[in-house]
């Protein structure tokens, strides 16, 4: 059994099993980035294959699309063209030197849960520090994610592995997902496993997020010069029911997703 990261290696194959011909994440972004006045300029950050960046791009926006993968990255750059893609770890990153934009940007998006790839209190800290140095006064951060205040007494989504299988490009693919929580670290831990009907070996992938509370997260962005001005559990691109257009932000923070507006207030 091999331990390859299968989707992030061939972004076809992560595209045909998280399909989004709505686009729905990209509006959603930019349904919030209009509703709060946001500039033009946007950072993307976990880009991934880009196509929350490009719909963003098309939406008459300036926009950088950031991630670690070079094969995202690649995939990027020939499939969702318009936005300009570089290589970057949220976690730490600078582009203020890049000759990909001219000053800071109005508004860096995160979505995805790629947030919660900042595993420890250090990395989130990485991750808030970069924002503000890359933001302009007033900008804004938009970031989708998973919830940890919905894993508090619910257990639905760890009683059972997911099992969830498709065809690409005439092979049978099946994915069998655990999730558990590692409570003493604050992650949700998965294991995927990958299975096709062309002989090939298994494929394992190991991954987790950090669960981030509501209070916990507000906190961080106060403590790193943000006001929060949106923080709710839906609507969103990922829930049941999705965001539609028109759709108001939530009051409540207990379901599965976490939406996130702030604005950066101290620039320093």
């Amino acid at each position: 059994m091999t331990s390859e990261n299968l989707l992030t290696d061939n972004p076809e194959l992560y595209e045909t099993r998280f399909p989004d011909a709505e686009r729905l994440a990209g509006r959603w972004a930019e349904d919030c980035l209009r509703r709060h006045r946001s500039g033009p300029r946007v950072l993307d950050l976990g880009c991934g294959t880009g196509r929350d960046a490009a719909h963003l791009h098309h939406a008459g926006r300036t926009v950088v699309g950031a991630d670690l993968s070079g094969a995202m990255l690649t995939h990027a750059r020939t499939h969702h063209p318009g936005p300009d893609y570089v290589q970057a770890d949220l976690r730490d990153f600078d582009l203020g030197d890049s000759d990909l934009h001219a000053g800071p940007f109005d508004a860096v998006v995160c979505l995805d849960s790629a947030l919660l790839y900042c595993h420890t209190n250090a990395e989130l800290d990485g991750f808030l520090a970069s924002c503000r140095r890359g933001l302009a006064p007033g900008g804004l951060l938009v970031a989708e994610m998973r919830n940890g205040a919905f894993f508090l007494g619910r257990t639905e989504l760890l009683d059972a592995p997911a099992v969830h299988g498709f065809t690409w490009r005439g092979t049978a693919f099946t994915s069998t997902t655990t999730l558990y929580l590692d409570r003493a670290a604050q992650l949700l831990r998965r294991t995927r496993i990958w299975t096709t009907d062309d002989g090939s070996p298994p494929h394992e992938q190991r991954s987790a997020w950090r669960l981030l509370f509501p209070q916990e997260l507000r906190h961080a962005l106060t403590a790193h010069g943000f006001e929060v001005l949106e923080l709710h559990d839906g609507p969103g691109p990922r829930t049941d029911p999705a965001w539609h257009e028109g759709a108001a932000p939530g009051e409540s923070a207990d379901g599965d997703r976490l939406h996130l507006v702030a604005r950066l207030t101290r620039h320093d």
